[in-house]
């Protein structure tokens, strides 16, 4: 056990390590090596001669769960900490199921139904089920009972609606098929606790030693299996920070540690306050914005990293002069210090905001990804083109070949494709290879054989087309020719659930064919200065693989990183952008009528949200705000969010823009002649 050293740890994670006996609470604020004391916890509870299988600790990601196994194996030995159960709280419910499920009238060996799963049977039960004048869209219905088996309801018996009617038949659809659903997961584990006393006393005699992850993010029916899972002794410890609770839209509430001095009378508080990220401007600024907020425990993060720079505030004057500015700050740092792109992150409240940044960042030929959203190249229009493309670069991508085969659709299919891979795969060649084969004949019919062979014509051509066009002005002309011979704009019509659906697919498609373009014009250099000489079509294809790449493997990839505020919780990176931190963007607009309760509620998440962007970051912090934003399709005045001045930058010496600064002064001055005026003497 070398790598298990109390001393590494600071008084109060130690604390935390070593109180073993009774209810725990682990307030662990951000930065302040939460994930450390957990594992260290275990390894602490083996080497007092706990069995290693007694402990349980349950997370919300795979991600988090496997970083703890990792770290634990580094403490005690492999064996060891192989026997300690660290598992999400899905994974948790299906080994409870796997071997109790039986009492609930299921079979041992159910089926979990996945999102498509999901979405193909409601769907299904919709069609057989509404009227003719009645319609439900399938994904309102999907998030009305997952809502609904969140908050443990049942399905209706002899409800009058639609989707009560819905409900009702998909989960009788479930059982009959031996199913369960994510939702599922959950519920039935709950109810199989806690509706079999002797099930959940061999559960709690199991696992003595119980430890939760981010416990301000569970919901009531977690709230409810930590408990049932919890032994006389009590032996449980919650590590949770309520400052972070930004999952309410999810179920998740603040509530489960308001309730914990009720629910555990001998319950003990340890607060973990040193920050190992940030600087002390980082954590002042934190501080200053969470404090607006009701306490449920005291709190105050602190550093020994130093003041660092202070946090820097920017007003931009629409969203593309914030994307210019931001990639122009991303350059200034990385030409003045040896930071890499993977070290950048810009962070957003709404998905929407990350459109603007991409196209910055394409046009400067900086790589990013785009977490907690989905990215430009991750749109299946982008996806449909870019298969093409690589088909022309490279005629043995058989994934590419099989999805330009049928996007658009052009008469061929899954059965064409199946006899066409089976034909390919005995004679060792590629689909495109195989198309041309002297003896295709045998294994496809006459009428199949002569729509691959248009395919493969039309490929080949745009392949010689794709070679000789070089220039912006002609490689747009050629591409937007070519999507036109395909069709592909009526595809995206006849695709499209909507109109403005349809629409806004093919406003992707042309900033796709632009950014081709750009790129055909030599003008990708905007990142180096340098001069780029025009390149063919085909030559920009080539790149277009590697781009995809990245953006699949962007984890392991140096790439700046774009994220909602949601997505970047537990993570940290040295420099952080905050964009469009304006009132109606952060906090977000509420509902029309919104209650006055409500409001209040929702603002206090928002803040919180606007703490956790804050703490990603370790050395640097801009935060930006617009003058004017786009609402919908207006354009209206930009205010600053109020997390601004809570922030109180003005008492740390912040850097202030001097834009900024320059219209404060003119605004001063115009308000000081209004005055003067307003005091003259009327003639």
């Amino acid at each position: 056990m070398a790598g298990f050293r109390l001393f590494d740890l600071n008084e109060a994670q130690r604390e935390a390590v070593t109180t073993t006996d009774g209810p725990l609470l682990i307030l662990a604020g951000a930065g302040t090596g939460k994930t450390r004391v957990i594992t260290a916890r275990a390894a602490y509870l083996i080497a007092q001669g706990v069995d290693p299988s007694a402990i349980l600790a349950v997370t919300f990601t795979n991600k988090a769960a496997n970083e703890m196994r990792e770290r634990l194996a580094t403490m005690i030995e492999k064996e060891q900490a192989k026997k300690v159960t660290m598992s999400t709280f899905h994974a948790l419910c299906v080994r409870l199921l796997r071997s109790g499920i039986d009492r609930l009238g299921y079979k041992n060996n159910f089926a979990i139904y996945d999102d498509s799963d999901q979405t193909g049977l409601i769907r299904k039960i919709i069609t057989r089920t509404a009227a003719k004048d009645e319609k439900l869209d399938h994904n309102i219905a999907k998030n009305l009972i997952s809502k609904a088996k969140n908050n443990n309801w049942d399905a209706p018996t002899d409800d009058k609606t639609l989707i009560g009617t819905v409900f009702a038949r998909y989960q009788a659809e479930l059982k009959k098929l031996n199913a369960v659903d994510f939702d599922d997961l959950l519920v039935l584990a709950v109810r199989l606790l806690d509706g079999h006393p002797d099930v959940r006393a061999r559960w709690q005699e199991r696992f003595r030693y119980l430890m939760v992850d981010e416990f301000q993010d569970t919901n009531k029916l977690q709230l409810q299996l930590v408990t049932l899972l919890s032994s006389e002794e009590r032996n449980v410890a919650v590590v949770g920070d309520d400052d972070q609770s930004i999952y309410g839209w999810r179920g998740a509430t603040v509530e489960n540690l308001k309730r914990l001095p009720a629910d555990y009378p001998r319950l003990k508080v340890i607060p973990l306050e040193q920050n190992y990220r940030s600087t002390g401007s980082i954590l002042r600024a934190a501080n200053a914005v969470i404090a607006n907020n009701p306490k449920l425990y005291e709190k105050k993060l602190w550093s020994e990293l130093g003041a660092g720079d202070p946090v820097r505030v920017i007003e931009c004057d629409n969203e593309v002069h914030e994307a210019d500015r931001t990639v122009a700050h991303i350059e200034s740092i990385r030409g003045s210090s040896n930071a890499e792109l993977r070290d950048f992150a810009v962070l957003y409240r709404a998905n929407h905001q990350a459109r603007v940044f991409e196209q910055a960042l394409r046009k400067a030929g900086i790589a990013y990804k785009v977490s907690g959203g989905q990215s430009f190249f991750d749109r299946a229009e982008i996806r449909d083109l870019c298969a093409w493309l690589r088909l022309i670069v490279n005629g043995d991508d058989d994934p590419a070949f099989l999805r330009a085969a049928t996007s658009p659709k052009r008469g061929i299919g899954h059965q064409t494709l199946a006899s066409l891979g089976t034909f390919a795969g005995r004679w060792k060649a590629s689909l495109f290879e195989a198309l041309f084969a002297e003896t295709l004949d045998t294994a496809l019919p006459r009428r199949s054989i002569e729509t691959l062979h248009e395919f493969g014509r039309t490929i080949n051509e745009l392949e010689q087309k794709a070679r000789e066009t070089t220039g912006e002005a002609a490689a747009r002309a050629f591409l937007l020719a070519w999507l036109k011979d395909i069709g592909y704009e009526q595809h995206l019509h006849d695709d499209a659930d909507s109109p403005p659906q349809a629409a806004a697919r093919w406003t992707n498609v042309l900033d796709f064919v632009d950014w081709i373009a750009r790129r055909c014009g030599g003008s990708g250099a905007a990142a180096t200065g340098d001069e780029v000489a025009a390149k063919s079509v085909l030559e920009v294809a080539q790149s277009i693989s590697v781009i995809l790449s990245m953006a699949e493997r962007g984890d392991e990839q140096n790439v700046v990183t774009l994220s909602t505020l949601h997505a970047a919780k537990g993570l940290e990176w040295p420099h952080v952008v905050l964009a469009g931190v304006n009132e109606g963007l952060l906090p977000f607009r509420g509902a029309e009528g919104e209650e006055e309760q409500a409001m209040a509620v929702r603002i206090e998440e928002e803040r919180r949200l606007m703490y956790v962007g804050i703490t990603r970051a370790r050395a640097t912090l801009v935060v930006s705000t617009l003058a004017r934003r786009k609402r919908g399709r207006e354009t209206v005045a930009g205010v600053p969010s109020r997390f601004v001045a809570e922030m109180k930058l003005a008492e740390e010496g912040v850097r202030v823009d001097p834009r900024a600064q320059l219209r404060a002064l003119r605004d001063a001055a115009a308000r000081r002649a209004e005055g003067a005026r307003a005091d003259a003497p009327t003639q």
